[in-house]
């Protein structure tokens, strides 16, 4: 027994430690994916949102298959039980359609309130399909948060959210932002001991399919030779940052942090795009709005804090 505890403590220790990672990759996730609503509304203005979706996709397929079969060498076989990719892909496609089409329409900082409810659908459909429960206080402290992120959708108007005068934009997200709650606590139930990396470029694989029939006569009518290099730059950031790189961090963390707790990180977003729009020179926003975006922010704080 005396020779047990040391190694009982040495793997809380290392338990520790991964979570400790899971978080730090779950605050790198938010600041990286903040990026994708700035810079994608100015992508998607310029090309429309189904091209701009669709050849961020293509170029990820490469991306990812470098990453996984040339960096992690992963193993190059067909995976079993494809439908489980197809269904993650076309989740993954709903979110990115709806998102960029909402960004061409709506600001980016709404954009990302609405994207901060993420982590409460999450904890309602971890429990559906999953069965994974939450904790009482980490229930109110996503509602609390989400509140906040109401604040900002709603642009701080009390008038706008009694007569629940939501714009279309925010609300086709909302859509977008339901399908990728479920994706999170499907990659647990869908997991069959794949190497991570081989399992994220399926799922890129299989979400082009579902993008095909709404981005591939525009991308034809594309006059490629025009189109500026600041919007290439824009589509190799969302391909490489925002989609491959957000994607192996999420992966890390869904393994090790439950779904609602670690998208508990998607409450600094707002935060993000606003000191992000203010810097690229498109305008700070009101007070009013900073307050709901800070509120969403210590929904965090209190959610990282409580234990799981």
């Amino acid at each position: 027994m005396p020779l047990e505890k040391p190694a009982q403590t040495a793997n809380i220790h290392a338990k520790g430690r991964e979570k400790l990672m899971a978080h730090a990759a779950m605050l790198l996730f938010a600041a990286l994916v903040a990026g994708s609503f700035s810079f994608g509304g100015l992508a998607s203005r310029a090309l429309g949102a189904a091209p701009v979706t669709l050849l961020r996709y293509l170029m990820t397929v490469v991306v990812m298959g470098v990453v996984a079969f040339g960096v992690f060498r992963a193993p190059r076989v067909f995976p079993r039980q494809p439908w489980r990719f197809a269904i993650l892909g076309g989740l993954i496609a709903v979110y990115m359609l709806t998102m960029f089409t909402a960004l061409e329409i709506t600001s980016p900082v709404a954009t990302g309130a609405v994207f901060t409810l993420m982590p409460l659908i999450s904890a309602g459909l971890a429990f559906v399909l999953m069965g994974q429960k939450t904790r009482g206080g980490v229930i109110i402290s996503l509602v609390i948060a989400a509140m906040g992120a109401v604040w900002v959708i709603f642009r701080g108007n009390v008038d706008a959210i009694l007569a629940f005068d939501i714009g279309r934009g925010e609300l086709m997200y909302l859509v977008g932002v339901a399908a990728h709650a479920a994706y999170v606590p499907l990659i647990r139930k869908f997991e069959r001991g794949e190497h991570p990396v081989a399992f994220g470029f399926w799922v890129v694989v299989f979400t082009v399919p579902w993008l095909l029939p709404f981005g591939l006569r525009p991308v034809l009518q594309i006059d490629f030779p025009a189109v500026p290099a600041a919007i290439w730059l824009i589509l190799a950031y969302l391909a490489v940052v925002t989609t491959a790189i957000t994607f192996l961090l999420l992966q890390f963390a869904s393994l090790r942090l439950p779904a609602s707790k670690m998208l508990g990180y998607n409450y600094l977003t707002p935060s993000f795009i606003i000191l992000l729009e203010g810097l690229l020179g498109h305008g700070w926003t009101t007070m009013t709005v900073v307050m709901g975006a800070i509120a969403t922010a210590l929904g965090l704080l209190v959610v990282a804090l409580l234990p799981d």
